[in-house]
Order: C-alpha cells, then structure tokens, then sequence
C-alpha cells in the first residue's frame, strides 16, 4: 500500500503543479467565456447568476456550500482509501480512471483557459472567497471548463457505485448524489457554467473508455 500512496501523490503533485501553469492567457479566457454565455443565452441555460443570487442571500447554505467546495480532494483519498481495502477487486480499474481523468482534463486547460462566472459574468458573487472558512491566497481559476470539482467528484460516485453494484445495486446509486450536490454548489457559488459540467461528464466516459482500453492492453496486470 506504501508504494501505491507514493505513486498517486506523485501523480497528485504533477497534476497540481502542470494545472497551476494552466490559465494563464486572461484574454482567451475572456473571450472563451463570452462565447460560452451566448451559447448558453442562445439555448436557455444560463441560470448562474440566478442560482448564485439566490445562494448570496442563504446564509446557512452558503457554509454548508463551501464546506462541500472545499472538501472534495478528502472524498477523493477516501474513496481511494476504501476502494483499496474493501474492494480490491475493482482498485485497478478506479485507479486507471481516476490517472486517466487528470491526464486528460490538463490539455483541455492549456487548449481553452476560461474565465468562471465569478469574474466574468456580471453580478455574480464570488461566494467561496467571500466567504472561506481559511485564509487561502486568491488563486487565478481560469480554468473552468470543464469542472474539475464535479469531474473528480463524479469520478468518486463512479468508484463507490462499481464497488457496491454487484452486492448491493440500489445502495450504488446513492453514491451519485455527490456529484449532484457537487454540482449544485459550483453553479450557486459563481463557479461553474452549465456546460462545464456537461465537459465533466464527457471527461468522466472518455476516461472510463482510456481505463477500459488501458486494462486491455496490459492483460499481464492482476485482474481486481
């Protein structure tokens, strides 16, 4: 298990440090952003600044919104965590998914920075900064789409609901309500777009395909 924690922290740290190097070019995220909205105008989706003026006025939601914002890398180790120890027999494939996820979202970033609603979208309330519960330095964010909170968090609901399917199928689907609480707090706290999620979910199936295909090709690993 040593190894194992010492191989995903070094994946862990990679990823964060190629992401912060991300979303640098403030005019394409700009224009990006802009793009988006008016397709969102365009099909009816544009509920953020709604959403997130509804929230701004929900004192006690708004704590319970950043707490969720904040402890989704938790959910990821624990997940991690339990999958390993409780259910072997599928670590491999949660694992494969999870390398396969952060691999494929970086070039998204460096191909399309974009600016969240919270600092392009006009009267959106930046509720996670207003209204942390530590002191962390701002951070650029300008890389929206698509969303890593959900991405990462529908890739936990992925790994509960493949360990407790076989034995326990209607319990599994209970996992899936993260990711959509997940996204309920992007969206209401400014930032999050609609389609960042709709990104979320496609990076979610193609990186189940790449783990599948992975598997595939290294027929000698050990089947779990």
């Amino acid at each position: 298990m040593l190894a194992e924690a010492v191989l995903l922290l070094l994946v862990f740290v990679v990823f964060t440090r190629l992401h912060a190097a991300t979303g640098h070019d403030l005019s394409a995220a700009g224009i990006h952003a802009r793009t988006l909205q008016t397709i969102e105008r365009a099909l009816g989706l544009d509920i953020e600044l709604a959403l997130n003026g509804w929230l701004a006025g929900q004192p006690v939601l708004i704590t319970v919104a950043v707490l969720v914002y904040r402890s989704y890398y938790l959910a990821i180790v624990g997940v991690l965590v339990w999958v390993y120890v409780r259910h072997a027999e599928v670590y491999l494939v949660v694992r494969r998914t999870l390398v396969a996820m952060l691999v494929l979202i970086l070039p998204v970033y460096w191909a399309m920075p974009m600016s969240p609603p919270r600092f392009s979208l006009p009267g959106v309330v930046d509720i996670v900064a207003e209204h942390d519960l530590v002191d962390r330095p701002a951070s650029s964010g300008y890389t929206a789409m698509p969303s890593n909170h959900v991405a990462l968090s529908a890739w936990c609901a992925y790994a509960v609901w493949l360990a407790l399917r076989p034995a326990h199928p209607r319990l599994a689907l209970l996992a899936w309500l993260f990711p959509l609480l997940m996204t309920a707090v992007v969206f209401t706290t400014g930032n999050h777009y609609v389609l960042d999620v709709v990104g979320s979910a496609a990076l979610l199936g193609a990186s189940i395909g790449v783990a599948t295909l992975w598997g595939r090709l290294n027929p000698l690993a050990p089947h779990r």
